[in-house]
């Protein structure tokens, strides 16, 4: 009896253990028969765990889809221009991912957009912009379209191509003009530097315009002017007779002629500060050195005599005109007053110069006014700035 006891025992652990062992493995158990007979399968009962997983992934696919249409219709609402608080929203547009200024300025079909123009228009530093960022694309219409305020200054980038375009033009008409007249040429590049101011300033001269070296502003009366003009004029105020030179301080020129004919104009280079070229007015020249000893170059700190500056070193074939002040060939011509009271002229602009007195022959030095027969005019002034 305790041993059936024993058997039953076991055999009742043994089903609890198999019950606890399927249970825990998620495996579907069959449905214990009555008085101990044999489960079986309920085969009328169909299978529905796969449907049930195919429906659920089904509802999830278009959860997701619908999910994800939602997500991109809200996208797409956000980055409307339109619907932002600008000025004009036809004239804005805000960047999107992986555009750049040079894509932004690509899809505008309009010629005034660059990026250049963007950035002036939007007072970028660069040329970098980043996602969202809003930007006017309207350029140079006076306004800011995205707050709608007035914009009191044009477009810089736009100013500054309109000047080069008018330089370009300039420069082309000053060398027309100056050139016949031994002025070298210029670059024609739409960059105006010293020497394009330099000429400027000539040309004001010679149209008896105010003298100033400043640039000339596109479209101006005295830029028409100088369009105007079919040949150089000898400027206002010149000698009307006998062989004259005439220095002018505030473009630093030198200007040659005789009687009203203007005969040619050089560059030069006068007295800096504390070593000016003195004012005058018609001074008759008084003394040529050839230098013919040193090929043209007369050395006056080797030659410390009334004449000569010490100060004003290696000079090619001077002509003095106030004590020691000369007009001389140097191998430096700035566009600046940097000699110590001289005019500097080229060596080549000296030897035409030269010539043109009739002093190219001349056999050794010569003080004689008469010889020279020629009066220096010293005129301007020359401000820093």
């Amino acid at each position: 009896m305790r041993q059936r006891r024993t058997a039953l025992l076991i055999a009742s652990l043994m089903v609890l253990a198999a019950c606890a062992e399927s249970t825990a493995s998620g495996t579907r158990q069959p449905i214990a028969a009555p008085d101990g007979a044999a489960a079986q399968p309920d085969e009328d009962s169909p299978d529905t765990s796969a449907a049930d997983t195919s429906a659920a992934t089904s509802t999830d696919a278009d959860t997701t889809t619908s999910s994800a249409e939602s997500t991109t219709s809200s996208s797409t609402t956000t980055t409307t221009v339109a619907e932002l608080e600008v000025y004009d929203a036809d004239c804005v547009v805000r960047v999107q991912p992986g555009e750049s200024l040079s894509l932004i300025a690509d899809s505008r079909d309009d010629e005034l957009v660059t990026v250049a123009t963007i950035r002036a228009e939007n007072g970028l530093p660069d040329d970098l912009i980043q996602p969202d960022q809003l930007l006017d694309v309207c350029i140079d219409n006076g306004l800011d379209d995205i707050t709608g305020e007035q914009r009191l200054e044009r477009n810089q980038a736009i100013v500054d191509e309109e000047t080069a375009e008018s330089v370009v033009v300039q420069q082309a008409k000053l060398n027309e003009l100056f050139v016949p007249f031994g002025f070298p040429e210029m670059p024609v590049d739409g960059i105006s530097g010293p020497v394009t101011r330099r000429s400027l300033c000539a040309a004001r001269l010679a149209l008896g315009l105010p003298v100033s070296r400043a640039d000339m502003e596109p479209g101006s009366p005295e830029m028409e002017a100088l369009l105007a003009t079919p040949a150089l004029p000898t400027p206002p105020n010149m000698a009307s007779d006998g062989r004259w030179i005439f220095i002018d301080l505030t473009c630093q020129v030198l200007i040659t002629g005789e009687g009203p004919n203007l005969v040619n104009v050089f560059p030069t280079s006068t007295g800096e500060q504390d070593y000016e070229t003195r004012l005058q007015e018609r001074t008759r020249a008084f003394r040529f050195d050839p230098a013919l000893q040193n090929d043209g170059w007369h050395n006056s700190t080797d030659f410390p005599v009334e004449v000569d500056n010490p100060l004003n070193g290696n000079m090619y074939k001077p002509l003095y005109f106030d004590g020691g002040q000369a007009i001389h060939g140097a191998n430096n011509v700035p566009t600046s007053p940097q000699s110590k009271g001289c005019a500097r002229l080229r060596p080549s602009h000296q030897d035409q110069l030269i010539s043109w007195l009739a002093l190219a022959d001349a056999d050794g030095p010569t003080n004689s006014r008469d010889r020279i027969n020629a009066t220096v005019t010293v005129r301007g002034d020359y401000t820093l700035g």
